[in-house]
């Protein structure tokens, strides 16, 4: 069973990109909509969900392409070192509203692909509460 590329875009509401960055490029930006807790050392992100007296879920993505105000780039420690599967957040400004959009690739098995986009809207939409973006 091979991995499929999902692609998901998401309209902001600010035409701010340093705003949109700290939301997707620091521990504390991420920790407010992806994870309860997030920390990042030497390029290692560390992310947790869960409380410490309740069962916890801890993932730790390695840092693999990071561009000011345009994207970062980010590989899950379990994935095969074969795969080339990663996740990517871009800042992309429309031409029309002028205003910004978030654009998540990810990838997932065929038979997850559709809990993986769920998750991510349900992420969005965390983000879009915490920040109003």
């Amino acid at each position: 069973m091979g991995k499929q590329r999902i692609d998901i875009e998401y309209p902001l509401n600010t035409k701010s990109p340093n705003l949109v960055w700290e939301q997707i490029s620091s521990a504390h930006g991420l920790e407010r909509w992806i994870a309860d807790h997030v920390t990042e050392e030497n390029g290692v992100f560390t992310f947790t969900w869960g409380e410490p007296w309740t069962e916890q879920d801890i993932r730790q993505a390695q840092l693999l392409e990071y561009v000011k105000y345009d994207r970062i780039r980010l590989k899950w420690e379990y994935d095969d070192e074969d795969d080339d599967s990663y996740w990517e957040m871009r800042i992309e400004k429309s031409e029309l509203t002028n205003h910004l959009n978030l654009l998540i690739t990810d990838f997932a098995e065929d038979d997850d692909a559709d809990g993986l986009r769920i998750l991510w809207e349900s992420n969005l939409d965390r983000l879009h509460r915490s920040c109003g973006l």
